[in-house]
């Protein structure tokens, strides 16, 4: 992600944060700043690595209350199939369903509107006599980069 990209970003954020009355502090903006600049998806402990860089105090419990703050927001995604973690670029819609595309050579998450997918999943839902609370879409397979590569190699993020 560009410099400009990421910044416009994470000022996306704090003024989202500013509407709703919650506190985002500067450890949450820090996970947020690291999150926006991965690729593909990361770990909590992965994340909080690179979060011991700047706060080496850092402690699990710190990130996962961050990643808690972050999800709630809508600023990220969890990826249940990797218990890892993908920056969301719709902040301005908390409330969206996306499809992860994860590519399983490289690691690299694409995000996409899902909401015609989300309509099916409620009638079927509705048919069963379910009611669905939260909904996860995850594709597994391989990037255009990846697919194009030959076999073994990784395409460059």
């Amino acid at each position: 992600m560009t410099t400009p990209t990421l910044q416009r970003l994470l000022a996306q954020a704090e003024q989202i944060c500013r509407q709703r009355n919650v506190r985002l502090t500067p450890q949450r903006m820090e996970v947020l700043r690291l999150m926006a600049a991965q690729q593909g998806a990361i770990s909590a402990y992965d994340l909080l690595d690179l979060l011991r860089v700047s706060e080496p105090q850092a402690k699990p419990p710190t990130i996962y209350r961050a990643l808690d703050f972050l999800l709630e927001q809508g600023f990220i995604h969890k990826v249940e199939s990797t218990n890892s973690y993908v920056m969301c670029h719709h902040l301005d819609e908390p409330c969206h369903t996306s499809a992860l595309f994860i590519c399983h050579r490289c690691g690299q998450v694409h995000e996409r509107s899902a909401d015609l997918l989300q309509q099916q999943l409620e009638t079927l839902a509705q048919q069963a006599g379910f009611t669905l609370q939260h909904s996860v879409i995850e594709a597994h397979g391989l990037c255009h980069a990846c697919a194009q590569a030959p076999d073994g190699e990784t395409s460059a993020r």
